[in-house]
Formats: structure tokens, C-alpha cells, sequence
């Protein structure tokens, strides 16, 4: 039997890994992403995307017979017809601007995942306002296009990445493919309030969507005989990173839930209720016969490595008493704009009073991280989802004890590390066995 790999590109990095037929880790291999101006984005995705596959070994890719990769949800690029960016790409925590959002709203039902000015549709909405679109004939999502370079088929998504989209996994459910079916041609899955203008004009730019872990198909040639991949080996529609993680945790039950704690903070709670609001940064994804339901914030390990080295963060966590909380509140961003538990794309970022011990100020900085993955929990349950259970943790803050039991104390749940936590094995898994659950 053959192997899969799984690729995840997330916000600081990207990883491979191969996993076989038993889902036991083969091989694997990552890259830091370099600081990069917008119009160097693309480029060096792709280099990094040969560059993870070169590095597994020779005798694990002779075997491979599935790929799978994930992005970062609502990054996106407007492409040419032949799926070359036209612009940079917009990332994950740009946003659009105010008067697109606006008019978004009178478009889009009340409470609607793409009511974000993060949102996919918004930027979207926001770039055909302010670029020429002449040339554009394609929106593809960062999976979409990174997959694209491998099976040379433009205009395709999955339904996780496309929800921020507007693409509702409701109406698509019964044209959505399983492995071995056909890929659906029209746009089945957009709802009818797509038709309004300026919307309509937008359409023919969406991507056909199919479930994640679905066949799309072959790798193309010239990389069968690049990497020495068997000709057979598929390419699988991916997803998002912080839903591969959530894959990778085993999470299986309603009520339990994975926080990915890297750069940005990532709460998902599996529930047997549809959930989207818009107006608390909520939305709900497919997974299975369960919805995952949670939100993202733009808080998270990006903003303790803008103070602290790896090696800081090791040696200061040592000294703090997880115990004994701390009087400090702050609401740690990188920059203005918040996404969930609260929706305010001006909120400023606050980080004083700060004290001259390091250790303090470390100490205030978990606490309100733990805060606000709290607060968003608590918002999923009061909102319809199951309680919560337990919660497993993916990304590089798991790794961090006292950080853990801060949490803990806040959640007032159990707490574990995920046993495994990188969404490049949950990307390996999709690719292997298709949708979980």
C-alpha cells in the first residue's frame, strides 16, 4: 500500500509529512518562512513547496500515492487564466476597507461567516473595487493555488477554505464529491443573494468547490519526473491549517475542542449545531456528520515572539508561579484589529501598564491569551454549542507547561497536549482516508 503526504502551510512556516498506511510519521521535513515584501509571497511558496517535497526521501516519494496540502484561511490571490497572481496576495489578517464591508453587509444575510473584514468575499470585494480585473479570471485560496501547481487544474477549492467565501457546505452537500465521483461544473453551494450586484460580476471568479480529502487528480507529469513520484499518486482537495490540526488531534466527540496555539490563536469545538455570527468573529465548518464551530483571533505566539526569543520564552515561563495570577489585563495585538471573540477591526492593541520585570510581564501576557481563548469558548457555548469537555492543543505554545496550566485554570477543563499537533499530519490523514468523522 502506498503512502501520503500531508503539506501545511501556516502563517510563520510550512512542514511536510508522509505518513503510511498505518498513519505512522515516515518522513518529514520543514521551512520558516523568510521576511518577505507582498510581491515576493508567491514565489517563495513555491520554492518552499519543491523544496519540502525534495527533501523527502527518494525511497518514501517512489511510494506515494495521495497529496494533500492546507493554507491559511482567506488568504487569497486574484489569478490569470492560467493560474498565474496577478497581485500579491492577500493574507489572512489583511482586511478590506470600511466602505466594502459596508456594502457587503447589505448583500450578505445577518450574521454571515463572510461579515469579516477578513473574510475571503470581502477582500475580494474590496480589491475589485480598487484593482484592474481585466485579466483576472480565477480567485484561488493559498491551498487552492499551491495544490494547482501540483495537478495543473485551475478554478477548483474545498468547502472549508471556500466558507469564508460565501460558499454554504449545506447547499453543496449533495454535489460535493466523495473519492471516485465526479467534479461538479457549475457553482452549486453559492447562495442566491450572489446574483445581486455587484456580486454577480464576481461570480464567474469562485471556485468550484468539492469536499476536502477528494480526488482532484494525477500529479502532473513534469513532477512525476522531478521528484520520482509514481504517475498515479492524486492530488486531494486540502483545507485549512487550523482544521488540519484540529484533524490531527483526534478530536472525535462533541464537546471536544482544539486550540491552535501558533502565531494566531485558533479555537474549534466539534458540535452537532450549525453555528454563524457573523458579529462575534463565529463560523461553522463541516466536518463529517458534526460541524466544527469556533473563530480565530489575531492574538497569539506571534505577539510573545515580538518581545521575547524562543529561548526567553523557555527560561522566563520557568520562573512564573501558574498558580498565583498576576493584576495585569492586556489584549495582546501585533496591530489594530481584532477578528474573534471580538469583531472590531479598529480595536487597538493593549499592552500597559508594563513592569520592568520580564517575568511579569510574561505572566500578564499568557494570562490574557488564556483570557481571551476563554472568552471565545465561552462565547461558542452560550451560543448553541455543546459544553466543552476537554480541550487538546496543537502548534508551538503546547509545548509551553506553564502556559497549560494557566489555561487550564481558565477553561476549567482538562487540557492536553494533542498527541499529534501538527496539522501536516491531519493534511497527511485527509489525504489518506479522506473526511474524518
Amino acid at each position: 500500500m502506498g503512502y501520503s503526504l500531508g503539506i501545511d502551510f501556516g502563517t510563520s512556516g510550512a512542514r511536510a509529512m508522509v505518513i503510511d498506511h498505518q498513519d505512522q510519521v515516515l518522513a518529514e521535513a520543514s521551512y520558516r518562512f523568510p521576511d518577505l515584501s507582498p510581491e515576493e509571497r508567491t514565489d517563495c511558496w513555491q520554492e518552499i513547496l519543491w523544496a519540502l517535497i525534495g527533501e523527502i526521501p527518494a525511497d518514501v516519494r517512489s511510494h506515494l500515492q495521495a497529496i494533500a496540502i492546507n493554507g491559511t484561511s482567506s488568504t487569497i490571490l486574484l489569478c490569470d487564466a492560467e493560474g498565474k497572481p496577478l497581485y500579491p496576495p492577500q493574507m489572512y489578517n489583511d482586511t478590506c476597507d470600511p466602505a466594502s464591508l459596508e456594502l457587503l453587509t447589505t448583500l450578505a444575510p445577518a450574521g454571515h461567516p463572510v461579515l469579516s473584514a477578513s473574510s475571503s468575499l470581502a477582500k475580494l470585494l474590496g480589491m475589485s473595487r480598487t484593482v484592474d480585473m481585466t485579466s483576472v479570471c480565477y480567485l484561488m485560496h493559498q491551498a487552492d493555488w499551491l495544490a494547482f501547481l501540483l495537478h495543473g487544474r485551475v478554478g477548483l477549492s474545498d468547502d472549508h477554505n471556500s466558507l469564508k467565501l460565501g460558499y454554504d457546505p449545506a447547499l453543496g452537500q449533495d454535489r460535493s464529491t466523495s473519492r471516485g465521483r465526479a467534479i461538479p461544473t457549475d457553482l452549486v453551494g453559492y447562495p442566491d443573494w450572489f446574483h445581486q450586484p455587484p456580486l454577480n460580476q464576481l461570480l464567474p471568479l469562485l471556485p468550484q468547490v468539492i469536499r476536502p480529502g477528494s480526488n482532484i487528480g494525477p500529479l502532473q507529469p513534469h513532477l512525476v519526473d522531478r521528484f520520482g513520484i509514481p504517475s498515479t499518486c492524486q492530488i486531494c482537495a486540502g483545507t485549512t491549517d487550523s482544521i488540519a490540526a484540529f484533524i490531527a488531534s483526534g478530536a472525535n466527540q462533541p464537546g471536544m475542542a482544539v486550540t491552535s496555539l501558533g502565531s494566531t490563536l485558533v479555537l474549534k469545538l466539534l458540535s452537532p449545531t450549525r453555528i454563524d455570527l457573523a458579529d462575534y468573529g463565529i463560523y461553522s465548518h463541516r466536518l463529517g456528520k458534526y460541524w466544527l464551530v469556533g473563530g480565530a483571533s489575531n492574538t497569539g505566539g506571534a505577539v510573545l515572539q515580538s518581545f521575547f526569543s524562543p529561548s526567553e520564552l523557555t527560561e522566563l515561563s520557568q520562573h512564573i508561579d501558574p498558580h498565583q495570577p498576576s493584576s495585569l489585563t492586556y489584549y495582546p495585538l501585533l496591530k489594530p484589529g481584532e477578528r474573534f471573540p471580538i469583531n472590531d477591526p479598529c480595536l487597538e492593541p493593549q499592552l500597559t501598564p508594563r513592569p520592568e520585570d520580564p517575568v511579569e510581564f510574561l505572566q500578564g501576557l499568557l494570562e490574557s491569551l488564556a483570557r481571551i481563548e476563554a472568552q471565545g469558548y465561552h462565547l461558542l457555548v452560550a451560543h448553541g454549542a455543546p459544553p466543552l469537555k476537554v480541550v487538546y492543543t496543537a502548534g508551538g505554545g503546547a509545548q509551553n507547561i506553564v502556559w497549560q496550566t494557566i489555561r487550564q485554570r481558565h477553561l476549567q477543563v482538562p487540557c492536553y497536549a494533542a498527541q499529534h499537533q501538527q496539522a501536516a499530519y491531519g493534511t497527511a490523514l485527509l489525504a489518506a482516508h479522506g473526511s474524518p468523522l
